[in-house]
């Protein structure tokens, strides 16, 4: 009984402690093809987050029209990528837009920006059609 009674107590004290341990937090970004045409100038974001953190960025992308999203990081490499897919549209379509996401990972303090085009990758194609930067401090 009171060896009983010492365990409940010591899992109540455990728990919290635990639990106030794990502080990792989850950003998420959403931005369609309209938002973009509104916003002919580009799009930016900025975070203060905490390492562990991640940013979930969803772009719009149509990779049927030849264009696709770039990513370029610079700054205190406090983030890396830790994923990168492509979503086909929902419907059946013929040219519906489906969606890039990113995943970001904060691994150390410091600074970093990060700057995404949607280009056409070849010599000729259309460069920056649409950009989207965030200004990333991780603390």
């Amino acid at each position: 009984m009171k060896k009983t009674i010492i365990l409940g107590l010591s899992l109540l004290v455990l728990i919290p402690l635990m639990l106030s341990c794990v502080t990792s937090h989850d950003y998420h970004v959403k931005i369609s093809c309209d938002d973009f045409m509104e916003n002919h100038t580009g799009l930016q974001s900025n975070y203060e987050i905490e390492i562990g953190d991640k940013i979930y960025v969803e772009l719009c992308s149509n990779p049927t029209t030849g264009f696709e999203w770039s990513c370029q990081m610079s700054g205190d490499a406090a983030l890396k990528i830790e994923d990168h897919d492509f979503e086909a549209p929902g419907s059946d379509l013929p040219g519906a837009a489906g969606k890039e996401t990113w995943t970001f990972e904060a691994v150390k303090k410091g600074k970093t920006v990060i700057n995404m085009d949607y280009s056409q990758p070849w010599e000729g194609g259309i460069k920056g059609e649409w950009t989207y930067k965030i200004d990333v401090t991780v603390n």
